[in-house]
């Protein structure tokens, strides 16, 4: 990003923030959504939760500039689709110019931060079914995660169930993120188990009146083939949390795109902040995997 382009940011947003909603209703929508099997989107909604750790670095996402930098270059290798992100990050991206032509996903619920006594009351603090519709995006994005001892779940379940079926009664896609989750030393974590993840699917994939726009994204774990089996809705995987061997990582998500109903990836950390930092080339590598 040039300078120029920094300070376009900040004085439209100062003078002009108008032009957000002028540029949401402008974009150029890509038209058919999807002209293969496959999909590549880059998920950029980390920061919403408070979350900028990558790796050994601390403080990765925390310079807006040079995450859109990154995003913006990842966005223009050939074979990546879109984009998955809060509205503030869709927002910057529309004011660079860098979604016509691109599916764009809007984050939803953010609300459940980690380590908060309310994580698992995951309310929706970002788009709504509304204004993904209103914006012109082609879905919304949900994160599930269940623990069946935390009253909050239920707020969570409810709050996605009515997301859902607003997104389709509008043709937009839901695409929804669930997760077993369980209390391990009074911290909430994601159980990655194959079971876990196959119960979840289950829950998730009657979320709804419809589930004719939903998607599941879901971990790359043990035993894909049952993951695979376990819905016949649109599968997308995630990237996860910064992994030691990238090559290992390359291999693992190569192998579970060769699944049955497993569409592509949705990939954020992994391919933003490669470890030699080299965003394209990452974004290469996941794209030749489709």
């Amino acid at each position: 990003m040039r300078d120029d382009d920094q300070k376009k940011l900040s004085d439209t947003r100062f003078f002009k923030p108008e032009v957000i909603s002028d540029l949401a209703r402008q974009r150029t929508l890509r038209t058919p959504l999807f002209d293969s099997g496959r999909i590549l989107i880059v998920a950029a909604d980390h920061p919403a939760r408070g979350s900028i750790k990558v790796g050994e670095r601390p403080h990765a996402m925390a310079n807006r500039i040079d995450l859109l930098n990154r995003i913006v270059a990842a966005l223009g290798v050939p074979g990546v689709d879109g984009v998955l992100g809060t509205p503030d990050i869709i927002e910057d991206l529309l004011l660079l110019g860098a979604l016509d032509n691109k599916v764009v996903f809007g984050s939803m619920n953010r609300g459940g931060l980690p380590g908060a006594v309310f994580e698992m009351d995951d309310r929706f603090t970002c788009y709504s079914a509304a204004s993904i519709i209103n914006s012109r995006l082609d879905g919304g994005k949900m994160l599930l995660r269940i623990n069946t001892e935390d009253p909050g779940t239920i707020n969570t379940l409810e709050s996605c169930a009515s997301a859902v079926t607003e997104l389709a009664s509008a043709r937009r896609i839901a695409m929804v993120e669930p997760f077993m989750n369980k209390c391990v030393n009074g911290r909430n974590q994601n159980d990655l188990t194959t079971d876990a993840v196959v119960r979840s699917m289950g829950i998730a994939s009657a979320l709804g009146s419809t589930s004719a726009y939903t998607w599941l994204k879901v971990p790359v774990v043990e035993d894909m083939a049952r993951i695979a089996e376990a819905s016949t809705l649109p599968i997308v995987l995630l990237g996860g949390e910064q992994r030691d061997s990238p090559d290992e990582m390359f291999s693992q998500w190569e192998k579970a795109l060769h699944q049955p109903g497993v569409r592509g990836l949705v990939v954020g950390r992994n391919l933003l902040y490669p470890a030699n930092d080299d965003v394209e080339a990452a974004v290469k590598i996941a794209a030749s995997l489709l």
